[in-house]
């Protein structure tokens, strides 16, 4: 198996930063640097922390399909890593870029770049690869994927959008495009990772999460590596409301959303 990140495994001791079990608990979004989290749905900035240093090494490419605020480049940018990430809505491209560009760990040897567009269609893509031959390079070593938790949060009234899917099985066909749309530039054993929720419907748990994992491993390449839980602190909607939403619990026998997944799939040589 090549080697792909930078850890030295003869002094494995001395990284005690990185996760290896698969519950992450995180009290805190790390809002050091150019970090925000006023943006609705964005990831904290661990996790692709984490994932970068498991699974690449310096100067190794990330693409980031649904890049919103710019969370992952941001990481890109102070891990030494290049990044390409693709957002749909123009508007939230100019806050990523503009969070990126306030970075101040910067390395000359690597490269960030936007590309607004929509990560299902194959004209996305052929942008990527030029991107890509443009510094040099063919493949990308990791593939950080946090689409929308479908219809929970409406990022835009775009058609396109993943959040405007009528039904999951749509919500789903439109992901398994990007999947599929992506695939072929992951080098081979290396990862994509898929950030996703659960979501409840009419009263109805609604496991999104492992229907996206069903959905993934749909492409014959990827096997799944790691299904990790992470719990979900200070969620915005939520927030000051947690008597409320106890109440609310306690008498709709239900429970609160207070965790949502990282899963891992790893490109096979098949």
């Amino acid at each position: 198996m090549p080697r792909i990140n930078d850890l030295n495994l003869k002094e494995w001791k001395e990284y005690p930063d990185i996760k290896t079990d698969s519950l992450w608990i995180i009290d805190e979004r790390d809002k050091s640097g150019s970090h925000r989290g006023d943006y609705h749905g964005n990831f904290v900035p661990q996790i692709p922390n984490q994932l970068m240093k498991r699974f690449t090494k310096k100067g190794d490419v990330v693409l980031d399909t649904f890049l919103g605020s710019g969370t992952a480049l941001i990481e890109c940018r102070r891990l030494g890593r290049s990044g390409i990430g693709i957002e749909l809505a123009p508007s939230v491209a100019r806050i990523a870029e503009e969070r990126i560009n306030q970075t101040s760990f910067f390395d000359k040897n690597v490269f960030i770049d936007i590309l607004i567009g929509d990560s299902t269609k194959k004209e996305i893509k052929r942008k990527v690869i030029e991107t890509l031959k443009l510094h040099g390079r063919k493949n990308v070593q990791l593939i950080i994927m946090h689409p929308p938790y479908h219809d929970i949060i409406k990022f835009s009234s775009r058609k396109e959008d993943l959040s405007n899917a009528g039904t999951v099985k749509e919500f789903l066909e439109l992901f398994g495009q990007v999947v599929n749309n992506f695939i072929s530039l992951l080098e081979r054993e290396h990862y994509l990772a898929v950030v996703i929720g659960d979501k409840y419907t009419n009263s109805e748990w609604v496991p999104l999460g492992f229907y996206v994992m069903q959905e993934t491993m749909k492409n014959k390449g990827l096997s799944l590596k790691s299904i990790l839980v992470k719990n979900m602190v200070n969620n915005r909607a939520k927030r000051n409301q947690e008597h409320l939403w106890r109440y609310r619990a306690l008498a709709g026998g239900f429970y609160i959303f207070k965790h949502e997944y990282i899963m891992l799939f790893e490109k096979k040589d098949r």
